[in-house]
């Protein structure tokens, strides 16, 4: 007759089936030899089961399972789950600050923002565990866009606090701050991605009177020059990824909004998929095709986790430990930085994020 082989799915105890797992009768139909009327054995767990081998294997895929012969353990490669742990805090609380997007969980920046009675100028730098004193701006400014890493960071526009909107554009080398040429459309709650000499600015609003704006700057490393538009105009949006691989999300259209679009390096498409917690003043990590949205309002403060995929979001399981809005991020899905914002008044807590990872497990053992 053809060998009968059955699917890794029943009850495992001590590493075989047990007898409740093979009562009954097999078909005749179901085998090949049809004078076959019942079966009342099967081998061990391992062998035509799953493959039994001495050792863990070099590289599994995720969801192999194997028998660990030697330390006769049924094995398998699952995930550990992405979770939000405390970092240390911001020197300066303060909401709406200017964030290293290109930046890294161990090497970031958080410069300007608000703590009243007027914007900051200081400058914080991250190195994974405490963040020091940077250099600071030429003036205060907040709510504008943050792009590029700690040693060659890019700031675009923003909030003076009182007066015109700022148009400005200051470079960072690590230590300190050097005027740059202006955008072309100062605005405030615009939001940036990229790095200095490739940097993306997008969105924000104008006033008075106030409009919303959906106009795109491109960066080269020396000046700021007019592209294509957003397909939807929006202010206190998110943004992250590079010049020709740019991601915009969430915002207030002016209803809270959770549209996603995508840059191509000439021109926004917009997303089949958008946030499943539609919100705004929210932070970002990561690329065009592994993105993290995390915080921000709806208008109800969240501390919500989503992770793009190039095509949709999926909620993640974990949040922020503290829910605020008006929060800053950098890094990418496996390793992210979340810092700064409104609880409200004004908060130095940062968070770090680590994403699923892959990890052998056991599941039955001697």
């Amino acid at each position: 007759m053809g060998s009968i082989k059955r699917k890794f799915g029943n009850n495992i105890t001590s590493g075989k089936f047990d007898a409740t797992d093979l009562t009954g009768t097999i078909p005749a139909s179901n085998v090949a030899n049809a004078s076959l009327t019942s079966v009342t054995a099967l081998p061990g767990i391992s062998g035509d089961f799953i493959q039994t081998v001495a050792s863990d294997p070099p590289a599994p895929s995720f969801g192999d399972v194997w028998y660990n012969s030697t330390e006769q353990k049924v094995k398998l490669l699952g995930l550990t789950p992405a979770s939000w742990a405390t970092g240390g805090s911001l020197s300066t609380a303060r909401l709406a600050g200017f964030p290293s997007g290109a930046g890294t969980q161990t090497a970031s920046f958080c410069a300007g923002g608000q703590a009243l009675p007027v914007p900051l100028a200081a400058t914080e730098e991250y190195d994974g565990s405490t963040w020091t004193a940077g250099g600071n701006l030429p003036a205060g400014k907040e709510n504008g866009a943050g792009m590029g890493t700690l040693t060659a960071g890019l700031t675009a526009s923003g909030s003076p606090g009182f007066g015109p909107i700022n148009s400005t554009s200051e470079e960072y080398d690590g230590s300190s701050w050097a005027a740059s040429n202006p955008v072309n459309t100062g605005r405030i709650a615009l939001r940036g991605c990229g790095v200095q000499t490739a940097a993306l600015a997008f969105g924000g609003y104008t006033y008075p009177p106030f409009i919303l704006r959906n106009e795109t700057e491109e960066y080269d490393g020396t000046s700021w020059v007019n592209s294509n538009p957003m397909n939807t105009a929006r202010q206190e949006l998110s943004g992250t990824g590079t010049q020709t691989a740019g991601l915009a999300f969430g915002g207030t259209t002016p209803a809270v909004t959770g549209a996603t679009e995508e840059y191509d390096g000439t021109s926004w498409t917009t997303s089949p998929g958008s946030l499943n917690t539609a919100r705004a003043s929210l932070a970002g990590a990561g690329t065009q095709t592994a993105a993290l949205a995390f915080g921000g309002a709806t208008p109800t403060r969240t501390g919500a986790t989503e992770e793009y995929d190039g095509n949709s979001w999926t909620t993640s399981p974990t949040s922020l430990n503290t829910v605020r809005s008006y929060l800053a991020g950098s890094g990418n899905t496996s390793a992210a930085l979340a810092f700064g914002g409104s609880t409200p008044p004004y908060s130095a807590a940062t968070e770090e994020y680590t994403g699923a990872a892959p990890v052998v497990r056991s599941i039955q053992g001697s």
